[in-house]
């Protein structure tokens, strides 16, 4: 029989995962909000602006490995302990020394990757407490965390304004220690972790090509998100010429659309199963960055269309989360960090061909057509994996929840 959502797992632990994935992603892409200004005193041209942003996410990537290892070895709660420790170190050593180059600013931008990796410590955190009928929806609002972008988007642009951009780094480290206390005093980890494993047998799981999949299919949604989320607001100065704090407000809006459909989408995924929901959700994602490539005449229209891409990504990214714990929930730990990173390459890849597209070509365009591509890819990807997932780890017998 299958039990409440709010009478299963352990709610306090929940929301210590929800804050601290919240606040590593508002710091995480925070770079994206203050580009405009940051560009502008440091002389970047649009490849360097695109790599500014596009290195955190890189960064983030290629460090949830290493945080997947960790959170198997160490558990979550002090892996997730660490990597916000060394967050704010990174914050507050760019806020008293000072960036004063590109390079100290790609420095920074690795350090920021540590936030990232958050991925790999807070949804293991949470979906360790829960039963797999409710993976959907507990790693929804666990992931939901996603919506720190939106803190990013809506306040850096203006603080910067107010007191300057490298004092934003040292503004950061204030909300970041009350989580980082709040997280201390509420998560527990679950008496459900598996024992961790020699580290020769980790990437046995790579061995799988379903890990391959989950990667690729990750790597388009979240991507997708992240990638935008990073970009938009320096695409909103450059497309329509809005200043930096109303090309904020306008990115914000977008990334809370993906944002909060997230949970949304762990929740649809557990009704309709989690395959049906992602392939609609690559077919209208591939739609909407088609139209938006020919850089619509108006703000608003432009806007419209990223809201609901956004939209879009963040329900994939729900049920792409939906499916992984079910088929690989002994190894979710690496499985979450592998993934994770994926996304988080999909990620640098658009937020850096952006970057790319409009020095070399003008404008935004291939960029946008190319990732637009992807999605068409991996709905055809899903197609071709749908019918033995569904006969195989994905039956009605094998699996708790709807496939």
């Amino acid at each position: 029989m299958k039990s409440s959502f709010l009478k299963s797992g352990h709610w306090p632990t929940l929301l210590a995962a929800f804050l601290y994935f919240d606040l590593s992603f508002m710091v995480w892409v925070v770079l994206g909000p203050l580009g405009v200004q940051i560009a502008r005193d440091l002389g970047l041209t649009a490849a360097q602006k695109g790599l500014m942003v596009a290195t955190p996410v890189l960064a983030g990537a290629l460090l949830r490995i290493i945080m997947g290892i960790m959170v198997d070895h160490f558990k979550p709660k002090l892996a997730g302990a660490i990597g916000q420790v060394l967050v704010i170190a990174a914050l507050l050593t760019a806020w008293l020394v000072g960036i004063h180059s590109y390079n100290q600013l790609l420095m920074f931008g690795v350090a920021l990757g540590v936030a990232g990796a958050s991925f790999a410590v807070a949804l293991p955190l949470a979906s360790r407490w829960y039963p797999p009928e409710h993976q959907g929806a507990a790693l929804g609002i666990a992931g939901a965390g996603n919506s720190g972008t939106v803190l990013a988007a809506l306040f850096a642009p203006g603080l910067a304004l107010a007191f300057g951009w490298n004092n934003v780094f040292g503004l950061a480290v204030i909300p970041l220690g009350i989580v980082l206390v709040a997280y201390l005093l509420l998560a527990r980890d679950s008496p459900d972790c598996p024992p961790a494993k020699p580290l020769s047998d980790y990437f046995k799981v790579l061995r799988d090509k379903d890990a391959w999949w989950f990667m690729f299919f990750y790597s388009v949604t979240f991507g997708g998100f992240v990638g935008l989320a990073s970009s938009l607001t320096i695409y909103f100065n450059d497309q329509y010429g809005l200043p930096p704090v109303a090309a904020g407000y306008f990115t914000a809006a977008c990334v809370f659309a993906g944002s909060l459909l997230r949970p949304v989408g762990g929740v649809v995924a557990d009704r309709v199963g989690g395959i049906k929901s992602l392939s609609l959700m690559y077919l209208l994602a591939a739609t909407f960055l088609f139209i938006v490539s020919f850089g619509l005449p108006q703000a608003w229209m432009g806007l419209a269309l990223f809201v609901l891409t956004m939209l879009v990504l963040g329900m994939g990214n729900g049920a792409v989360f939906q499916l992984v714990p079910q088929r690989f929930r002994k190894e979710i730990g690496v499985m979450t960090g592998l993934v994770g990173m994926a996304g988080g390459l999909g990620g640098f890849y658009l937020a850096s061909s952006l970057g790319y597209s409009k020095q070399f070509t003008g404008s935004y365009q291939s960029g946008l057509l190319v990732f637009a591509g992807l999605a068409i890819i991996a709905l055809i990807g899903l197609t071709f994996v749908k019918g033995r997932w569904r006969t195989t780890w994905g039956t009605v017998n094998v699996a708790m929840a709807k496939v």
